[in-house]
């Protein structure tokens, strides 16, 4: 896990490596999907009369995201025919995941929402969700695979940058392409959004560019494939009747959970009954894999290699007590930037400045600093060691928590510009050091689901409790609030240390 210190001047020529050059262009690939399922559709389906509780449960389409470790394993073992014979592993998968999601675009942009289906329309959604959690999976695979551990954290940077400027093309560029095209919340054109969403979907042309151009990873060409054509095939099969099993569940149970949620009237046992609903669906889709299994539709061996296999070569790894002080690492070193991120916003809005002034402070603005962020916690890691940046990132990122405080008290334009430029540019530097951190727990053999999982369990509780910030707000107010989330960071400061021991005791 620890690697050897390099010069700035070998730091800073490693920007120009063509790995970070290529990485930099999937990154862009990646960021593109995920807003035209949140906030460019959400605005969409608002100006074309969709009712808003309707508009919610478009969300979901991006479960995917949450949800990939599932199928990361298919896309280590299944190979596609010809396009794995003809790009490789991983760059057989990434050009189908790319293709899929510039299909997914354009069915969504030939759907009118204010007259057509709006279940074609859903269908469409969750296709790009699925497909865009496809490509992050495979993306992430091939970037540990593509460089030593002395580039990730470069990759990485490489990677958010182009991540970021993708999302300000398909968040803020979609809804100015609408508008340009003479859509309005009065006066609804759909042709004005098909436009905007068919331009978007030819950007993902960048990414297959590049898909086509970079190299396959050497470790990738070098695994082989262990089972006959047919035992993939049914292996997928079963894989895709357990998803329509939990489809199935989740939808037939909708009706009853809403009667349930209207007679009971309250916001946290509505939650609790999602919750349960989402469970259940995930438990009948598990009994209809394990049938399958039982029946002899999927070989054991194939299962242990494609599920067991990476979970247990993990704690093998390092061992349960260091495992698992991994995995609490992994779950809470974003906790403190996240919980005080999703009511961010509204903070401002609340201390009196307008929608404007928040869009250009914090969506152009904003991304700008992150991306230096970003760069500047890649050459630092390669200067200093990734874990004493990943140090310093977290306790950067609790600190400028504090900063909320001070403009509470003086709720001046320049100062909010000092608190968005220190709190993006420290999330940047410590997002980069973390993703290099994780790139380098990953076993090259099991990349996809071991580094899926990483990042599924990276957001899971940050996540949850950010879903109760503003609850606190509304009971112990803002000051109270940003002092909390700065606390909350420091338990993740012992956390690297103990871990930081664990792994160069490890590594000697």
């Amino acid at each position: 896990m620890t690697q050897p210190q390099v010069s700035w001047r070998e730091a800073l020529e490693a920007m120009l490596h063509p790995r970070v050059v290529g990485m930099l262009f999937l990154g862009f690939s990646a960021g593109i999907p995920i807003l035209l399922i949140f906030s460019s559709l959400s605005l969409w389906l608002l100006e074309a009369g969709v009712e808003r509780a309707s508009i919610t449960f478009f969300s979901w389409a991006a479960l995917g995201y949450s949800f990939k470790f599932v199928w990361a394993p298919l896309v280590d073992q299944l190979p596609l025919p010809l396009l794995t014979r003809w790009l490789g592993r991983r760059r057989g998968w990434l050009l189908l995941s790319q293709l899929a999601i510039i299909l997914s675009i354009v069915s969504m942009a030939n759907t009118d929402p204010q007259t057509g289906s709006l279940a074609i329309m859903a269908i469409a959604a969750v296709a790009l969700g699925f497909s865009s959690a496809t490509q992050d999976i495979v993306i992430d695979a091939y970037r540990i695979e593509a460089a030593s551990l002395r580039l990730q954290s470069l990759l990485s940077s490489a990677y958010i940058a182009g991540y970021r400027v993708a999302m300000v093309i398909a968040g803020a560029g979609a809804l100015y392409l609408a508008a340009g095209f003479g859509s309005t919340m009065e006066n609804y054109v759909y042709s004005a959004w098909q436009k905007t969403y068919w331009l978007i979907a030819m950007t993902m042309l960048l990414g297959v560019l590049t898909t086509l151009v970079i190299a396959e990873p050497e470790t990738s060409q070098q695994r082989p494939y262990n089972h006959r054509a047919v035992t993939y095939l049914r292996f997928l099969g079963v894989f895709v009747i357990a998803v329509i099993a939990f489809a199935t569940c989740f939808y037939l149970s909708g009706d009853v959970i809403q009667s349930l949620k209207t007679l009971a009237a309250d916001p946290l046992l509505g939650f609790l009954l999602e919750v349960v609903r989402l469970v259940l669906a995930i438990a009948v889709a598990l009994l209809v894999a394990k049938s399958c299994i039982l029946l002899g539709v999927v070989e054991q061996q194939m299962l242990d290699e494609t599920y067991k296999a990476p979970v247990a070569d993990f704690f093998a790894r390092y061992g349960l007590k260091t495992a698992v002080l991994l995995l609490l690492l992994v779950g809470t070193y974003r906790i403190s930037d996240i919980i005080l991120g999703v009511i961010s916003n509204v903070f401002y809005a609340d201390i009196g400045f307008s929608k404007e002034q928040i869009a250009l402070a914090v969506k152009t603005f904003g991304v700008v600093m992150a991306i230096v962020g970003g760069f500047l916690g890649g050459v630092l890691s390669m200067r200093f060691g990734v874990l004493r940046i990943l140090f310093t990132g977290a306790l950067l990122a609790a600190l400028t928590n504090l900063m909320f405080l001070w403009l509470a008290a003086v709720p001046e334009l320049w100062l909010m510009y000092l608190v968005v430029a220190a709190d993006n540019l420290c999330a940047g530097l410590a997002g980069a050091a973390f993703v290099a951190f994780l790139s380098g727990l990953t076993n090259v053999s099991f990349s996809a689901m071991q580094y899926a999982i990483f990042s599924s369990v990276m957001t899971l509780l940050p996540k949850l409790l950010a879903g109760y910030s503003g609850s606190m707000v509304d009971s112990l107010g803002y000051n109270q609030f940003f002092v909390i989330t700065t606390l909350l960071g420091l338990p993740v400061l012992v956390l690297v240390v103990l871990a930081g021991k664990r792994l160069i005791k490890q590594d000697h």
